[in-house]
């Protein structure tokens, strides 16, 4: 993605993880920051890996030289990404016909959970309320259960930013292709929506029930699902095919009924736990390393660092005294790297604004429009 540019308006969660991946692409982005940081900053913003890849910039967006300079910015600029709440920012002077205006060609990235219409559009909500609604999080749980929540990874991330991203490069390749720019709606209720396509589709032709922990996928088989060891560690169990679940079977060296005798599948479902509670999780690593049982160890984030599989690909990085994710996915021709590590709000400002044609910097940081702050990186903290 080199030589696409990118406005970020700073918001929290999906919107700065779009940005983050655009600028692990090698795309230019330019991170617009409140002056003194986000109020809902999770932690210490130069240890935020979602804030990696690109200079923060603190501009007063009240004041209308601000507003002025972001729109210079995006006069030169492919994407813009922002994520406040409907009406905000055509409030603040910076809508999409305010930067169209500027900018015919933009592609204007809007990052919210209800959407930007709709009876709950003006409300406030979480990742946890956008996945509700969808439908999603009452399909995740055991039965008899509450539904359980999946961090904030399915809404927030999966529904949200990678369908913004997804959006953003096809509207990218229809302004470059005609010269005309376009809004990008991204709901994460939308998005949730359809990242459920499979499992709707399994509902309407009955093979899914509504009942939260009686499905294949979602523990109600017992050769889908978690076992504890004698450790008091779980190991992942996901057979689903014949001959991947004789090969579990073999491993676990018992006896078992038949895959698919539903009629004895708490029979089966005791045995496989009475089985796994024999040893511990290292043993039956051991045991099922290099086969096609479809068994796996349950790790914490601290493991997966140093999983040999992790380890050989590179997935997890130590990048300026941080370990974080590589970027992802994979290019043969076009790799992506990890460039400048997370930063203060205001860090870079007269550096990058100077690097995208802005002409009155100093004015601007001296009249208080934009704000300089100290240069302070994940190195100076590791």
């Amino acid at each position: 993605m080199h030589g696409v540019r990118v406005v970020e308006l700073v918001g929290i969660g999906p919107g700065p993880f779009a940005a983050m991946l655009l600028a692990d692409l090698g795309a230019d982005v330019i991170r617009v920051d409140r002056p003194g940081g986000n109020a809902l900053q999770l932690g210490p913003a130069v240890k935020d890996i979602l804030g990696r890849g690109r200079p923060s910039v603190a501009i007063d967006l009240k004041n209308p030289r601000g507003v002025e300079t972001v729109l210079d910015l995006v006069a030169s600029a492919d994407i813009l990404i922002e994520g406040l709440r409907p009406g905000v920012t055509e409030r603040l002077g910076l809508g999409p016909a305010d930067c169209h205006a500027r900018n015919p060609a933009l592609v204007y990235g809007r990052m919210t959970g209800w959407g930007q219409d709709g009876p709950l559009a003006q409300t406030a909500g979480h990742d946890i309320n956008y996945i509700a609604v969808a439908g999603a999080l009452g399909s995740i749980g055991r039965a008899g259960g509450p539904p359980q929540v999946p961090l904030n990874l399915v809404g927030d991330f999966a529904g949200g930013s990678l369908y913004l991203v997804t959006g953003l490069l096809a509207a990218l390749t229809h302004a470059r292709a005609t010269g005309e720019g376009q809004v990008v709606d991204a709901a994460i209720t939308d998005g949730t929506a359809h990242l459920m396509s499979m499992i709707v589709a399994m509902q309407q032709s009955g093979g899914w029930s509504d009942r939260r922990g009686t499905n294949m996928l979602d523990t109600g088989t017992p050769f889908y699902d978690v076992f504890e060891t004698s450790d008091g560690q779980w190991m992942s169990v996901g057979p689903l095919e014949p001959q991947f679940f004789a090969a579990f079977a073999q491993g676990l060296g018992v006896e078992l009924p038949g895959q698919y005798d539903i009629a004895r599948w708490d029979e089966l479902r005791a045995a496989i736990a009475t089985a796994f509670a024999g040893r511990t999780r290292a043993e039956w690593i051991e045991v099922f390393d290099g086969t096609d049982a479809c068994v796996a160890p349950v790790l914490s984030l601290t493991e997966a660092y140093e999983h040999p599989h992790n380890v050989a690909r590179g997935t997890y990085v130590e990048h300026h005294g941080l370990t974080q994710p590589a970027p992802a996915p994979r290019f043969s021709a076009t790799p992506a790297t990890l460039t400048s590590p997370p930063e203060a709000a205001g860090s870079s400002t007269a550096e990058a604004l100077a690097a995208w044609g802005i002409a009155d910097v100093d004015q601007l940081i001296a009249d208080g429009v934009a704000v300089q702050a100290p240069s302070t990186t994940s190195k100076d903290h590791s």
